[in-house]
């Protein structure tokens, strides 16, 4: 593939330039998102950014690259095989990143952290013997690597680690993996499960009564995608206690509106989309090292697999 233009959205040139190898052959144009104009689009070979520009249409691209690891808002358009167009993510320290956020809330958990907040403002000395990870059993959705990554985390803990995914493929780290279909012998026995699952056709609302049914108290934490879960589904589990709380760091609509009650409950912790933040940086050097490959007509470890959505 031969990239000459590359058009990005966003002014961040004296960012590429600081990680560019000097003499790059291919010319960039840089602009903000919503200065982007037709002209631009039919110029460019290449698109790059975090999401599509007003007008965005995949005629005359041959390379669009994410500066997120997720691409929904790119799958969205239509004509990607059509066109035979190359769609690649940004995958960098997502695993490490959302594995410490993970961890935060099992050790806050585990070591009775509210408790003894509770007990500091009383003024009593009321001992209490936390948990350790090492006896959790913890059931990961999504063995990617990600997924990977939190279960090497939690196994260097001595934890229990199941993953689910599609094939149910046998991965490291992971103590067994099953198949989608038949998780459920997992899950009935989880003390937490974590869903590091991206948004396809197959894990829309994935999380839906059925699957909560089948818990016995696990506490759910979503550092994957919103509409994998049905919200509503997740707050009739809570009332059961079938779930006993619910850590959420994606929702279905983003910013969570004020009137959704899901402000609300106190066995929902809420956060903005943060587990996994891209830092320019990272995204770029991603960029750059795809860029290199490509040129050299390498494997792209960050190829979006059309017929899968991840």
């Amino acid at each position: 593939m031969n990239i000459h233009n590359i058009l990005v959205a966003g002014n961040y040139e004296r960012e590429f330039q600081e990680q560019l190898p000097a003499n790059t052959p291919q010319s960039f144009r840089f602009k903000q998102i919503d200065e982007i104009t037709e002209v631009d689009l039919s110029w460019a070979d290449a698109y790059v950014g975090f999401n599509p520009c007003p007008g965005f249409h995949l005629a005359g691209i041959k390379w669009v690259h994410s500066f997120n690891a997720g691409i929904n808002n790119y799958l969205e358009m239509e004509g990607w095989k059509e066109h035979d167009i190359l769609l690649t993510r940004t995958v960098c320290a997502f695993g490490q990143k959302i594995s410490e956020y993970c961890l935060s809330y099992v050790l806050r958990d585990l070591q009775l952290h509210h408790y003894f907040e509770i007990k500091q403002r009383e003024k009593k000395w009321d001992p209490k013997t936390p948990q350790m990870v090492k006896d959790q059993t913890i059931v990961i959705f999504g063995t990617g690597e990600i997924g990977q990554t939190a279960a090497k985390v939690f196994s260097s803990f001595g934890a229990t680690v199941f993953g689910v995914s599609h094939s149910g493929r046998q991965k490291e780290h992971f103590h067994k993996v099953r198949k989608t279909s038949s998780a459920s012998t997992l899950t009935a026995q989880a003390d937490w499960i974590i869903s590091t699952l991206p948004l396809t056709n197959e894990t829309s609302k994935l999380f839906d009564r059925a699957f909560f049914s089948n818990l016995n108290g696990a506490v759910f934490i979503n550092v994957g995608r919103g509409h994998t879960v049905d919200e509503q589904a997740l707050i009739e589990a809570l009332n059961s206690r079938r779930v006993r709380y619910a850590v959420l760091d994606v929702l279905e609509t983003e910013p969570l509106p004020e009137t959704s009650e899901l402000w609300n409950r106190d066995d929902i912790f809420i956060t903005p989309h943060i587990s996994a933040v891209t830092e320019l940086n990272e995204a770029i050097a991603c960029f750059v090292d795809t860029l290199k490959r490509i040129e050299n007509n390498e494997v792209l470890p960050n190829k979006v697999d059309l017929s899968k959505g991840y």
